[in-house]
């Protein structure tokens, strides 16, 4: 363990949080019904016997990630257990009363830290504090790479270095080399750095891709760098066949998960947006039958404060209109070609 935590420069950029609900156990939506961030059937029981005030369930899905090495389901229930915890502290409280050397807790107590931290007027100050967290949730379980997925989010926004992002870096591959929430940390890291120098983000992307495994989400990466282009409206311009070679990449991945299944919900959901900005209807349409019922936050409370609603008029406007692009209003975009790419977008989201 490279214990640097508490190094990270005070200074931090502004973003947004995004809104989560969650679904009861049981069936899926049927029919027109569509739902956002929709739990698994894992992470399902353990929201709703959160929501009675019990973690014991949490622990046993937590426990049961680690002792499989299941990094990336790990990654996404404990971000899903912090976003329950920044609502009902309480219960959170208990857990961690209960089991302070619980590895679980530990991991979601670091994510809740920088969660909250993050939005803060007094985000610097609180992302000093939040640095023994992070230490302390590595600690626990040293093959862990989610702890350090934590860390390299948390050195983006209090702009720590390359070099000290390196070493993060390089500490997280060697526990998960393919680890998707890494890999997504990093990428956001190079595009807050290197403000505008998207082909960085793509060279570092597609590399990553080509030597990840088939079924691995990194062959999304060059996707989600697609997606920061084409929202970021700054930086030099990228050749559209590097960005209809990201999309491809992504189908091809698509293709090969579940169907309508929440698990790579915001995969299907990123590329549904990218698909839609290059004017691929017929593209976007498959990834709209394999997302099914499940929309999710991200992309769409990029554009929206009604992210389920925006999902529902674009689903609507590609089930029903003809050929063409969608309405100007459902995909906002920097003015110009593909984005033009001229002046500073908001950053990109926590």
């Amino acid at each position: 363990m490279v214990d640097t935590m508490a190094l990270l420069p005070s200074f931090i950029r502004p973003t947004r949080m995004t809104k989560r609900f969650a679904r009861p156990a049981g069936r899926p939506p049927a029919g027109d019904e569509a739902v956002l961030d929709a739990p698994d059937d894992r992470l399902s029981p353990a929201l709703v016997a959160a929501g009675r005030g019990e973690y014991a369930t949490a622990v046993g899905l937590l426990a049961a990630t680690r002792t499989a090495a299941e990094w990336e389901q790990r990654d996404r229930y404990v971000r899903r257990l912090a976003a329950f915890a920044r609502s009902r502290p309480e219960w959170y409280e208990a857990w961690l009363g209960a089991a302070p050397d619980d590895p679980g807790a530990l991991l979601v107590g670091a994510q809740l830290a920088v969660d909250r931290a993050w939005p803060s007027p007094a985000r610097a100050e609180l992302l000093r504090e939040v640095s023994p967290l992070i230490t302390a949730a590595a600690r626990a379980d040293d093959r862990d790479p989610v702890p350090w997925r934590i860390a390299l989010d948390h050195a983006r926004g209090s702009r720590a270095g390359h070099r000290y992002f390196e070493e993060l870096w390089e500490a997280a591959v060697r526990r998960a080399p393919h680890h998707y929430g890494c890999h997504v940390a990093a990428l956001r890291y190079l595009a807050a750095s290197w403000h505008g120098s998207h082909h960085e983000c793509f060279d570092f992307a597609d590399l990553a891709a080509h030597d990840a495994p088939a079924g691995s989400l990194v062959q999304a990466l060059p996707a989600r760098a697609a997606f920061g282009y084409l929202t970021d409206g700054c930086g030099p311009t990228v050749p559209r066949a590097r960005l209809d070679a990201a999309a491809d990449r992504a189908i091809t991945l698509s293709g090969c998960l579940p169907a309508a299944d929440p698990g790579p919900a915001e995969v299907r959901n990123k590329l549904l947006y990218v698909l839609l900005r290059l004017d691929r209807p017929q593209d976007a349409r498959v990834q709209l039958r394999l997302i099914g019922p499940y929309a999710t936050s991200f992309p769409w409370d990029r554009f929206s404060d009604d992210p389920l609603g925006h999902f529902l008029r674009l689903r609507e406007h590609l089930e029903t209109a003809g050929p063409g692009p969608a309405p100007a209003g459902l995909l906002p975009a920097p003015p110009g070609p593909l984005g033009g790419h001229r002046g500073h977008a908001p950053a990109a989201d926590h």
